[in-house]
């Protein structure tokens, strides 16, 4: 196992009717801004319980926060927070708005005049940042529990991450009878969400964490048995609650911790999102399968252990168990009705070079877990996934 300092503040508060649980997270004296994303939020009553349970505080709302969220609308929140002496940002979705609160509460006081700034150095000069907590309505992303965002700037048709322990969420509420009202759509994106997390802290190579591979690998084995069964019956406490301990727990780093990490596909797919528009999630069902493949010398220990772990593939030759393990995957996903070919978004080989350039123009040439998936493997990659 590597050297590693792993930190977490984060406070989980889980379980029904956990939002009345608000009035002692947030301080008494608190200017509260309440972020959230489209409507329905709104329209099922969660902003209302919201807001009774921060009462007598002044709460103020910006929504429209989209799902991947721009720029342009951050930095509106940013002004309103500004003018009205806000002093908490309360997020109330899921993980778009929770990384949309993120930059937000960077944004703030960030010291630069244009805090795209923040994006562009990856976080690397945020020095402070408003409080912020959250109050999770999809499984998804795990942002409730890290310290990760990732914004877009439609201007640029540029999406980038940054972190920054300074946004590390005080406090996540989790009440998995928020999930229940939400689209398959989202639910089967959150689903593949959670588990590319997982593959991308885990299938690299090993380094003697056997406890980091089982804990990954019991992640990925629940995700495969509850994923399609919690998008089936939605009403299913039992498999919503399960459903979203998961997605938190593969990236609320670690799973992480002393490990090799990859990430490249998530940097491929970003590129997709932001030029393409198509959701995170159907980015990372198109691009891993393919890149497990083209990568499959490097990956070839953990992925003979992904077969054998996660899969249970345990016969034939090295070369047909990791055929067997990424056709696995790809079927995987489409049971949960998520497509797997650029092709089938309508975004043809005309794409490529358009990637690629995006690619090389926001440093992403060199990429994976051993920095040595260059440009020319991406586009490899890429027209892999037509």
């Amino acid at each position: 196992m590597l050297n590693f300092d792993y930190y977490n503040p984060t406070r989980i508060v889980f379980g029904r009717d956990s939002i009345a649980r608000l009035q002692e997270l947030v301080p008494e004296n608190a200017r509260v801004l309440v972020l959230y994303g489209g409507g329905s939020a709104e329209k099922n009553g969660t902003l209302a319980e919201v807001e009774a349970a921060l009462a007598p505080r002044t709460v103020m709302r910006f929504g429209g926060i989209e799902p991947n969220p721009a720029y342009e609308t951050l930095m509106q929140a940013v002004q309103l927070v500004r003018q009205e002496g806000l002093d908490f940002l309360l997020a109330v979705g899921g993980g778009s708005v929770i990384d949309g609160t993120k930059f937000v509460a960077a944004a703030v006081e960030y010291p630069r005049e244009d805090p795209w700034h923040i994006l562009e150095t990856f976080g690397a000069k945020i020095s402070s940042a408003l409080p912020l907590g959250c109050v999770v309505t999809l499984p998804a992303t795990g942002s409730e529990m890290n310290h990760f965002s990732v914004v877009s700037r439609k201007s640029l048709q540029a999406k980038l991450p940054f972190a920054s322990p300074h946004v590390f969420p005080r406090f996540a509420i989790l009440d998995p009878v928020k999930t229940f009202s939400l689209p398959p759509r989202q639910i089967a994106n959150g689903i593949v969400d959670a588990f590319v997390h997982v593959i991308e802290q885990y299938l690299t190579y090993p380094v003697n964490a056997p406890l980091q591979d089982r804990y990954a690998e019991g992640l990925l084995q629940t995700l495969v048995d509850i994923g399609p069964r919690a998008l089936a019956t939605p009403q299913d406490y039992d498999l919503r609650a399960n459903l979203m301990w998961a997605a938190t727990q593969a990236l609320n780093g670690l799973i992480g911790a002393g490990v090799p990490q990859d990430w490249a596909t998530h940097m491929l797919g970003h590129e997709i999102t932001a030029m393409y528009g198509l959701d995170h999630a159907q980015t990372l069902a198109v691009v891993l399968p393919p890149l497990l493949d083209l990568r499959r010398e490097g990956k070839r220990e953990k992925l003979l252990q992904y077969a054998e772990r996660v899969w249970g593939i345990r016969e034939g030759s090295d070369t047909a168990r990791i055929d067997q393990a990424i056709a696995r995957t790809r079927e995987f996903f489409a049971s949960l009705g998520m497509k797997s070919r650029l092709g089938d978004y309508q975004i043809s080989a005309e794409a490529v070079p358009r990637l690629l350039a995006q690619l090389e123009a926001h440093g992403m040439d060199k990429l994976g877990e051993r920095q040595d998936m260059d440009l020319e493997l991406s586009r490899r990659v890429l027209e892999a996934c037509l």
